[in-house]
């Protein structure tokens, strides 16, 4: 039998949890702390809420790493602090990464109130084949990738997916108000905006034109005030 891992389990409700440890700040913190808990695997990181004490903590790099990608940051995570005989709701309300490397060095956890509606923004997940792009070689315009949504924590949805199988032909689109949501969930977009659209492939070419012959005209009215500014000195 394949063993679970030993911090991030799916459960049968669907809630995952992640393992974390306590993190102490030491008198004459400088950093150096967080540092060492990089070289050992492990990430430092914060949990709060409303009316709760800040607690610092750490957890394990690569658990982290597979619950952010099931749960991203709208969704809810049982967080088993080490000491603590309740686990702590939580949102992966933060995290910073690497500039350079791109790899995670710290996140922020919110503890949620399941009573109290909050407000996050959840990603559009676009699915399907449009025969405007396959067949007529139409381009897809992605206006809008993420949607804010209001709800209690343990409501929200992971992702929304949105079907372009629907886009056949150059004008068709796909409004907010085309988009399913849970019934628990309020959108916080205006109904009628566009998510995405099919356009003619001449739009987008005609649109990255326009800069370049700006740019060519700026040019051209420069040389000919350096050729004007010639023949000024040479008279002199």
């Amino acid at each position: 039998m394949r063993p679970v891992p030993r911090s991030a389990l799916l459960l049968k409700n669907n809630m995952i949890i992640l393992s974390a440890k306590i993190r102490k700040r030491p008198e004459g913190y400088s950093g150096r702390k967080t540092k060492s808990l990089k070289k050992e695997g492990n990430i430092p990181a914060v949990v709060y809420g409303h009316g709760l004490k800040n607690v610092l903590l750490e957890v394990n790099y690569q658990d982290f790493q597979k619950v952010f990608k099931e749960t991203g940051e709208s969704s809810l995570i049982d967080l088993s602090v080490e000491g603590e005989k309740e686990k702590r709701k939580v949102l992966i309300y933060e995290i910073q990464k690497d500039p350079v490397t791109d790899k995670f060095i710290h996140i922020d956890f919110f503890q949620a109130s399941l009573k109290e509606e909050i407000e996050v923004m959840i990603p559009l997940i676009f699915e399907g084949v449009s025969l405007a792009v396959k067949d007529l070689g139409a381009n897809l315009a992605k206006n809008i990738t993420e949607i804010g949504v209001k709800a209690l924590p343990q409501n929200l949805p992971h992702e929304i997916r949105v079907s372009i199988d629907g886009l056949k032909t150059f004008g068709d689109h796909i409004l907010v108000k085309d988009l399913i949501f849970p019934k628990e969930v309020k959108v916080l977009k205006k109904s009628d905006e566009i998510v995405v659209s099919v356009t003619h492939p001449e739009k987008i070419e005609e649109e990255l034109e326009k800069p370049i012959e700006e740019k060519v005209e700026e040019v051209e009215k420069i040389e000919k005030e350096k050729k004007e500014e010639v023949v000024v000195d040479e008279e002199k």
